[in-house]
Formats: C-alpha cells, structure tokens, sequence
C-alpha cells in the first residue's frame, strides 16, 4: 500500500460504522469493571466469574467460523444490524440474570452476535475505502480505544450516583437502538468485485498462504494487547509496589496511549507505506514493553506501559488492513476469520499468563508476553517478504505474459 494523495472520505455509514464498533468495544470491555458487582451480588468465585470472560471469546470463535456463511446468505445488512441488536440483548442479560447461568450466557451471546457486528463493520469499511482502508480502520479503531476507556467510567459513575452499575449496560442497548431508529435506512455497502472473477462474497475460494501468515501475526499481537490489558495492572501491584486503586487508574494511561497511538497511526497512514508503519509500531511497542517490565522503579515501569500502549495501539488496525487488502473480493472471510483469531487470542493468552503467574509469578510470566513479541516480529518480517515475493513472481508472470 502506497502513499495516497486521493482525500479521505467520510460519508454516512462510514460514521455510522465507527458509532458501532464503539459500542462494540464498550461492550467487550465492560465485563471487566462489571464482574465485581456479579460476583458479590451473585456470590460468584473467581473461577466461576472468570467464565464470563471465557464465554465472550468462545462466542468470538464461533462466530468467526461461522460468520461469512451466514452473510452469504442473510445479506451484509440483516447481520450488521441483528449482531448489534443481539449484542444489547445479551448485555441486558449480564444486567438482569439472577444466576450465573444466565449471565454467562449473555456474555456469550455478546461474544457470538457482537462479532458478527465487528467482522461487518471490518469488512464493509475496507470495501468502502478500498485502497484508503487503512484510514479508515484505524480512526475506527481509536473509536473503539476510547470507548474502552468509557467503559470503567460508567460503571462506577452510576454506582456512584446510587444509579446501579447495570445503567452502564442500559445505556450500551439504549444506544444502539437511537443509532438503529436513526440509520436503518442507510445501505451497508456491498462486498468488493473480486479481481479473480470469483462472485464477490464467496466463501468457495480459500484463503491465500500469505494471508494466513499475516493472520498469525495479528493473533500474536492480540495476544500481547489482551496480555497487558488483562495483568497489566496486577504486575504493577506485585512488582512496582502499586497499591491496587493507583494500579487501576496507572491502567488507563495505557487506554489513553492507544487512542493517540492510533490517532497518529491513522494519519501517518495516508503518507506513508503501512508495511513501515507496522515495523514501527512493533519497535515502539516491543520497547516500551521492555521498559515496561524490567524498570527498577515504579515511575520507569508506568513511562514503559505509556510507551508501549502508543505501539501496542497499531498492531491489530495495521494488520486488519494488510490483510484485508491481499483478498478484496473476499473481505467477509477475511473479516470473519481476523475475528477468529482475536478471539483465540483473548480466550487463550491471558488464562496462560495467569497460569504461568500461579506457578512462577507475575513477573516471570511476563517474559512470555515478552517472547510473544519477538515471535510477532518474526513473523511480520516473514509475511513481508514472503509477500514480496510472491509479488515479484506475479509481476514476472505478468512481462512474460505480455511478450
């Protein structure tokens, strides 16, 4: 992808797509201020409200299995907008179920029919934007970074006001629906023509190699993102000393680092070759994460998680666009599976850091993340090759063609 000199557009459902996945990720990361409120109301163990978290990323599987199948034959606007509408419904299940069979359940179907939401929004904004899909996908994605930070915010600003903590998660569904009363009308735009001449949409063409490659290195940089975020803030209480209320709220400078970590990923973007920008971005992050984890003093280690946030920020938006750009006339797929592997990586990294934490310490287990980076790099730097070749022979196919 090269530089671009054609303006950015952003038209209506281009907005419209940024407002969901915001309510998206609201709604992803709100099971984590919400589930000490459930697990004292409904005197759950840890192991018991742990499987909240293991319900939503299992729905995320399911669904990135399932999703571009279902598209094919529900249409793109039927599943953009019965995936947000399930999504709410299964939010208003983790607010109102009286045993935990039932918010669990509802944190499973915020998993299965949010990701049908997400891998319409990926999918639609890359065929909207084509060649300028990287814009697009990361100031979504800064959307989606600030609506996380929010999440915290509302939970305990209603409990605060003696409003209940279940009005963060009404507000979510009250939200979707103005935006469902407001845009039903607005067309969800159509999978792009596929350049091979296979019907565009369809799920009978496999996946090219170099996309899966690309694949393993935006699991690998999910599984480091949802590493930090999830034992982040343990790690500064057992290994900086941080009192557990100063460790929550050091947290959200990494909230913040990814909102202008993506704001100026977005904007470099559009003059200069993501390929770049993603080695960039796995430099800062990698080296922030350094910092981050081996710091002798508190101060250094929270400078480390600020920097490393500003890196960590770009790894899944750079990555979603190479990807989404190397099979255009199949972006349902790709959406669907990019969906897959972030719910495998949410689903298995943090359970096997805490794993790694109970037998070694958190410390310890944090050289795995560490480890898990070095494997991303590697296989960003074998992707881009690896493409690069396969472009050369194409480009010689093509001359040889010609003559």
């Amino acid at each position: 992808m090269g530089i671009l000199t054609v303006p950015f557009v952003r038209d209506r459902f281009t907005w419209l797509a940024y407002g969901l996945l915001g309510y998206f990720a609201y709604l992803e990361a709100v099971l984590g201020p919400v589930l000490p409120f459930l697990r004292d109301e409904l005197g759950l163990n840890y192991t018991v409200g742990g499987l909240h978290f293991s319900a939503l990323a299992l729905g995320m599987v399911i669904s990135g299995l399932l999703a571009e199948r279902l598209v094919e034959r529900r249409g793109r606007y039927g599943i953009f907008w019965a995936g947000g509408g399930g999504m709410a419904v299964g939010a208003l299940l983790v607010a109102v179920g009286p045993h935990p069979a039932v918010t669990i359940f509802g944190a499973f179907i915020m998993g299965l029919l949010g990701t049908l939401l997400l891998t319409i929004i990926q999918s639609s904004l890359s065929d909207r934007h084509g060649e300028q899909r990287a814009i697009a996908l990361t100031e979504s994605n800064i959307i989606a970074s600030a609506s996380v930070a929010l999440a915290p915010l509302f939970v305990g600003g209603f409990e605060h006001l003696g409003m209940s903590w279940r009005g963060a998660l009404l507000c979510a569904a009250l939200a979707w629906g103005a935006m469902f009363l407001g845009c039903r009308d607005e067309p969800v735009p159509a999978a792009a023509a596929d350049p091979t001449g296979t019907s565009a949409g369809a799920s009978t063409r496999a996946l090219p190699s170099i996309f899966w490659v690309y694949w393993l290195t935006l699991v690998l940089g999910v599984s480091v993102e949802w590493s930090v975020v999830s034992w982040g803030a343990n790690f500064l209480v057992s290994a900086n000393d941080l009192a557990n209320a100063d460790a929550s709220i050091v947290m959200t400078l990494f909230f913040v680092a990814m909102v202008i970590g993506r704001a100026a990923g977005s904007r470099s973007s559009r003059r200069l070759n993501i390929i770049w920008l993603l080695y960039a971005a796995l430099g800062i992050g990698g080296a922030g994460f350094m910092i981050f984890w081996l710091a002798p003093v508190p101060a250094l280690s929270v400078i480390g998680l600020f920097i490393a946030g500003l890196g960590i920020a770009n790894f899944f938006p750079f990555l979603l666009s190479i990807a989404a750009g190397i099979v255009p006339g199949q972006s349902d797929m790709a959406s669907a599976r990019v969906a897959l592997g972030a719910g495998l990586a949410i689903l298995l990294a943090p359970l096997a850091l805490g794993s790694f934490a109970d037998q070694a310490g958190i410390q310890a287990a944090f050289g795995i993340v560490f480890v898990i980076f070095i494997m991303a790099v590697g296989a960003a730097v074998f992707a881009n090759r690896f493409a690069a070749r396969q472009n050369s022979r194409q480009a010689f196919a093509l001359a040889e063609g010609g003559e």
